[in-house]
């Protein structure tokens, strides 16, 4: 008689095991081997139940039973290979599944199988057949697609990647992963437009996939949204608050908010929840050099490439950090390693450029930025470090033409109103808005070209810092002077617009072509008068003296000097100094021993203007590179300017006087942060000037007796 027992039981096995009831599939099945040890359907399900729960060494030994009992089970070998595969061992899972094909060539599953771990092994050649045999054999096989996509993006094929996530969401376009990966695609692809919409179809689909949320974040970033991006980066968080991608990105955009201190929170969190995430600890990097913590900095930059040696961008921003701590050597080797990865790296040859320039290599900077240039065109940084290179090395045509670049960066794009930019051509009545853009300094040097502009025959609106609309009301080549606003938009009417700086390359300025008037700015005769009595009516010699500039400034701690450094000229006798100092560094003079007469003791320098005044009362000023040696310059009056080593372009090199100033001396570093050297020549100028005016008087007061 036969036995049916087993028979009935393997169907109400499966028909659990089918619904989920594995406890009661597995008593089932076990039941049957006690009554047929070698019950091959039992075997093999008791293989997939225990695949099903992760415990691979036990589904081996079932699926190797059944293969022994029936060594052409080609299912057996498959499934032994994905127990092979979850267990760590691929190269014994890819036999398995090579010998399941070999038994059934049209078992879509084992070649599907079999692609995923020649994948996972970095054979993508060989994974890209097996996928396409399976849509061959299978072709609703969206996994294979959407698998296809993945191998294809993971090597750089964007291309290919976008058209198989493209299928596997036309396939299953309920699939919010199809959706997220082909955004990621056309987001690497730079169709960031096209990401976003596939993002916020995944996000649809799936309102708590978190990924998809933070991926979104990441193409708004780059789209110039950052606001957008933090609400999804935050959205992303909130749904899985150990999500330490999402982490890192929330801080990246906040530091593009110029929020620094809640970036580095996040990047720190970031690290705490993965520590061995280079790129997060590179990023961590650049939050820090935003507080200009550099040794941290350099600590984080230091710690990606611990995990990353071959990691590019933490190479190329350690360089940046060392640049700004004058460390020039070390930087030059960490931008060139970073070429070295990475030998398209345009920004990496715009920052050793700079690195160049800053150690008194201007024509090897040069090159650089052009190499920049070759590889990104429209490098916008590029272009202006390009400009300051050429402009220093008085290649005014190019480096004016190169200058106009500066408008395409985020941070000197004016708020002005979007009305034509004027071009150089012939006005004829029509009213022209001349906006300034950048410091104090700036305007001052530049408002020289107003008269030419005027000449142009319109009406000419000037726009200005508050501090200089009193100092410029009267300044030939100006109809109309109004401040500059905060927020930057103009309410005036007016025709055309032009940026102050773009005037020097409108009208073709070369070194010799610069217009030079002595003095183009006139002090208030009355505003004068009122300063000359805080003077003393003494026959010494009156030095106005400026040691730093704004703090802010970029350059400053290179362009800045100390108080200290003026007091080894007081020895000089027949001088007496004044401070024009103004801001935080103004209070040093109070504490200083050096002996010097504080021309603003009660914050009577409102305003350019009344500076003007108070140096039209002085015989010399000494300055470093700031608004008031401008001023000085501008208004005629002798004016020493201190220079770094590697100066701002429109001193340029060498030279010890300045084409823009007939007044102005300039007295250069020879060597990096090396002051006492620049003070010494001072000294020895001062002392000849002391000589002169003595012999001056001398010879003065002998023509008057006689």
């Amino acid at each position: 008689m036969i036995n049916t027992k087993p028979k009935e039981l393997i169907h109400e096995a499966y028909e659990r095991h089918q619904s989920g009831r594995l406890h009661g599939a597995e008593q089932l099945y076990k039941e049957i081997l006690e009554e047929q040890p070698e019950h091959v359907d039992a075997l093999f399900f008791l293989g997939i139940l225990n695949l099903q729960q992760g415990i691979y060494d036990t589904a081996c030994t079932y699926f190797m039973k059944t293969i022994k009992l029936m060594p052409d089970h080609a299912a057996a070998h498959c499934n032994l290979g994905t127990t092979l595969q979850e267990s760590g061992k691929p190269d014994e899972a890819i036999i398995s599944y090579r010998k399941s094909i070999s038994l059934k060539p049209d078992y879509a599953d084992a070649h599907y199988n079999l692609g995923n771990t020649l994948k996972e092994q970095g054979r993508p050649e060989e994974a890209v057949i097996c996928y396409k045999k399976t849509i061959e054999l299978s072709p609703g096989n969206a996994d294979s697609y959407c698998n296809l996509g993945n191998t294809f993006k993971e090597h750089g094929k964007l291309d290919e990647a976008v058209e198989y996530y493209r299928k596997a969401s036309e396939l299953d376009p309920y699939n919010p992963v199809f959706h997220c990966n082909l955004g990621a695609a056309l987001q690497e692809s730079g169709a960031l437009a096209e990401a976003i919409s596939s993002y916020m179809e995944a996000v649809k689909l799936d309102p708590n996939y978190a990924m998809a949320f933070s991926n979104m974040g990441s193409a708004l970033h780059e789209s110039g949204k950052p606001d957008e991006a933090i609400t999804c980066y935050e959205r992303a968080i909130a749904l899985n608050p150990d999500y330490a991608e999402a982490h890192n990105n929330l801080g990246t955009s906040l530091l593009e908010k110029g929020k620094s201190e809640e970036s580095i929170i996040c990047h720190k969190r970031a690290i705490e929840l993965n520590p061995d995430c280079a790129e997060t600890h590179n990023n961590l990097g650049t939050a820090l050099m935003a507080q200009r913590k550099l040794d941290s900095a350099i600590t984080s930059y230091k710690k990606a490439l611990l995990l990353n040696p071959k990691y590019a961008e933490a190479h190329n921003n350690l360089g940046t950090a060392l640049m700004a701590q004058s460390k020039f050597d070390a930087a030059i080797i960490s931008h060139k390693k970073a070429i070295e990865l990475k030998p398209d790296y345009a920004e990496a040859y715009n920052n050793l450029g700079t690195v160049l320039k800053g150690t008194g290599r201007p024509e090897e900077a040069i090159a650089h930025y052009r190499q920049a240039i070759e590889l990104k065109t429209d490098y916008a940084q590029a272009h202006l470090n390009l400009a300051f290179a050429l402009l220093l090395t008085e290649n005014f045509k190019k480096g004016f033409q190169e200058y106009e670049w500066r408008l395409r960066l985020k941070r000197c794009i004016p708020e002005t109103d979007r009305r034509p930019v004027w071009d150089g051509s012939y006005l004829n009545g029509k009213s022209i808005l001349v906006y300034t853009e950048q410091g104090i300094g700036d305007s001052i040097q530049f408002v020289r070209y107003l008269p030419m502009v005027k000449e142009q025959g319109g009406y000419v609106i000037v726009e200005c810092q508050q501090s200089l609309c009193r100092l410029l009301k009267n300044f030939v080549g100006i109809d109309e002077i109004m401040e500059k606003t905060s927020h930057g938009k103009s309410p005036m009417q007016f025709d055309v617009q032009v940026p102050l700086l773009s005037l020097p390359g409108i009208f073709d300025t070369t070194v010799d072509s610069i217009p030079r008037n002595l003095s183009y700015i006139k002090p208030d005769p009355v505003l004068v008068s009122q300063w000359r009595a805080k003077f003393d009516n003494d026959n010494n010699l009156k030095v106005g003296i400026v040691w730093a500039g704004n703090p802010k400034h970029i350059d400053d701690r290179n362009r800045s000097c100390s108080l200290n450094d003026f007091a080894h000229l007081t020895s000089i006798r027949g001088l007496t100094f004044y401070s024009l100092q103004k801001g935080l560094a103004s209070a040093e003079a109070n504490k200083h021993t050096m002996v010097i007469k504080i021309v603003n003791p009660d914050n009577e320098l409102n305003d350019f203007a009344d500076t003007a005044a108070a140096i039209e009362n002085l015989d010399l000023v000494i300055a470093v590179d700031t608004a008031v040696a401008h001023l000085a310059g501008a208004i005629g009056k002798p004016v020493w300017t201190l220079l770094p080593f590697v100066p701002d372009w429109r001193w340029m090199l060498e030279r010890s006087d300045s084409p823009w100033y007939p007044g102005m001396r300039l007295f250069r570093q020879t060597q990096l942060n090396d002051w006492a050297g620049v003070f010494n020549q001072v000294k020895e100028a001062l002392i000849q000037e002391i000589d002169n005016l003595y012999l001056n008087r001398s010879i003065s007061n002998n023509t008057a007796i006689s």
